[in-house]
């Protein structure tokens, strides 16, 4: 890989003038840029500015993004196959029918993210903020989730079979659909359950001390 490329604003132009080598991008400003359907595979962004870029159909895999921040950029139909997010900011953005097979998400926020239809099997989150995102039949069968914050977010039809939940939140997540046969619930907030989804948990692993939270939120006098 060649030397870092430092503190510049780029535009697609210049960024179709490196393409020849995998790059490292360090604090450089590529908002609003439109870099949809560029072969992107290996790069490295560090601390850049990414909100509104538009990487649409772009090729990222095995890409690593570290401490960038993103809000509203565009990774639809990417391929972020073994990419690597580590403590970046990508709120609102967009990740629909992306690929992101054996990618790992750590210490992230992408709250409100949409990644509705994204191919993902063996995506790792690990303590991630996914509030309000969108992640409807996403599966997490066996998964260890640690602190992964689920609050608002939409898990329509999702797969948590047999997953450890850790630290996590699903208070007032949409869950309909979602099965949790399996699941040990212990390590997770659930408040907000209404008495229509208490049926998904069935079979799941909860401590007595969310039993009564549970029970008080579905409108039983506990004793």
């Amino acid at each position: 890989m060649d030397e870092p490329i430092s503190d510049r604003t780029l535009t697609r132009a210049d960024i179709e003038g490196l393409l020849a080598h995998p790059r490292h991008l360090i604090d450089c400003d590529l908002e609003d840029a439109n870099l949809s359907g560029l072969e992107l595979t290996g790069w490295r962004f560090e601390r850049c500015s990414l909100r509104r870029t538009d990487f649409a159909r772009a090729k990222l895999e095995t890409s690593l993004w570290t401490s960038c921040r993103g809000a509203f950029a565009d990774f639809t139909e990417c391929d972020l196959a073994d990419a690597k997010f580590i403590s970046c900011d990508f709120n609102n953005a967009s990740l629909r029918r992306a690929t992101l097979d054996s990618a790992r998400i750590e210490h992230c926020k992408l709250t409100g993210a949409d990644l509705t239809e994204a191919r993902a099997i063996n995506l790792i989150f690990d303590e991630t903020l996914l509030v309000n995102a969108r992640l409807g039949g996403h599966s997490f069968r066996k998964a260890r989730l640690e602190r992964i914050d689920f609050s608002q977010a939409d898990l329509g039809k999702c797969d948590f079979r047999h997953a450890t939940f850790i630290g996590c939140s699903l208070r007032d997540a949409h869950v309909q659909g979602a099965r949790f046969d399996g699941a040990d619930l212990r390590g997770a907030d659930l408040g907000g359950l209404k008495l229509a989804d208490a049926r998904l948990f069935r079979g799941a692993t909860i401590s007595s001390e969310q039993a009564g939270q549970l029970l008080g939120e579905l409108g039983l006098n506990v004793r």
